[in-house]
């Protein structure tokens, strides 16, 4: 079973980190700060449809302060959705704040609607922490998802990403979607080789969603990551394969009902050449981004000594032994899958 850290550490923007976030335009000056929005006096707690509480809670901010943070709020959802025309945001309004107390980035979750159709759209709002920023990153480079955020001091803003929740995406409600079960089980296998190369770890079934589109004779689905904190974190390899949680289980065992170990290895081998591919096509920017994490400290020394001895068993890569720190075993992770294809 996976152990994770109990409280994994905050680490600040790096100034390498900073200079690579201006030259791509990540780096903004946002119309309010992550502290800002804890100045709310009072919670409603959220409840489901059946009526059961969840994680989150409506906030209320004072009378006085609430239209100017509303608009402030609408302001960065023009600033992200179409470069801050404030002449397309008076139909736009907040409708909602909600706010998560509980895992590591404690995230404000923005509801916007549009007023004429209400049509409503959401974006997060959390702590600025290197490791999520890179995760972040990685994800728009290397997957074949793009992905909008933009940072400033110690607060980032995330676009939201639908889906359904992986740990939803099983429950007996949602069988209604005509499931292609060999095209679920190859998606996982893909899913997995993807986060293991680029070495995102924690990905149980809640920190990811199930993405389904219908095709013209079927339906197509794609498994998203929406939790980055845990990028280049911790130690042991197999909290970067999400095929070890327990909560993942229903995934795996479709896959080993359906699949064969050469078709297994044909999906993996297949997400590999895809993230080559993608690298060489962003070569500049991946080096840059990798130059700016080996330079950083995103995690702590015994961590890095655990994973870059398990890597080195791994791939029988002895070059894995000579690293520092975990921009180092990173890039040598993605060296190889670029080198190997």
């Amino acid at each position: 079973m996976n152990i994770i850290s109990k409280k994994k550490l905050f680490f600040p923007i790096s100034e390498a980190l900073k200079e690579y976030l201006l030259q791509y335009n990540r780096l903004v000056k946002i119309p309010f700060t992550y502290s800002e929005l804890l100045r709310y006096f009072h919670t409603i707690p959220q409840k489901d449809k059946h009526g059961k509480n969840t994680l989150w809670e409506t906030v209320l901010f004072q009378p006085s302060e609430m239209d100017d943070i509303h608009h402030r709020l609408v302001k960065m959802y023009a600033m992200m959705k179409f470069d801050g025309n404030e002449s397309l945001m008076e139909h736009l309004l907040v409708e909602r704040v909600d706010y998560c107390p509980f895992g590591n980035s404690k995230p404000f979750r923005i509801r916007i609607v549009n007023q004429y159709n209400d049509n409503h759209d959401y974006y997060y709002v959390k702590i600025a922490d290197a490791s999520r920023v890179y995760g972040l990153e990685l994800e728009d480079l290397l997957s074949p998802n793009r992905i909008n955020f933009l940072v400033d001091q110690d607060t980032l803003v995330e676009e939201h990403i639908a889906g359904i929740p992986g740990d939803m995406f099983m429950k007996p409600e949602y069988r209604w979607l005509e499931e292609n079960e060999v095209r679920l089980a190859k998606e996982f296998v893909k899913f997995n080789e993807r986060c293991f190369v680029r070495l995102l770890g924690d990905m149980r079934a809640y920190n990811f969603v199930v993405d389904v589109t219908a095709d013209f004779d079927d339906v197509q689905y794609r498994f998203r990551a929406i939790d980055f904190d845990q990028q280049c974190y911790e130690g042991k390899k197999n909290i970067y394969r999400p095929q070890y949680f327990k909560e993942n289980k229903p995934f795996v065992d479709l896959g080993m009902r359906l699949l064969n170990e050469e078709t297994t290895q044909q999906y993996q081998q297949e997400e590999r050449s895809l993230i080559a591919k993608r690298m060489k096509r962003a070569s500049h920017r991946t080096a840059r981004l990798l130059d700016a994490m080996c330079s950083d400290t995103i995690s702590l020394p015994d961590k890095v000594e655990t994973l870059k001895k398990e890597l080195a068993i791994h791939y029988d890569e002895p070059q894995f032994l000579k690293c520092t720190n975990m921009g180092e075993i990173m890039r040598i992770s993605l060296n190889l899958v670029r080198d190997r294809h």
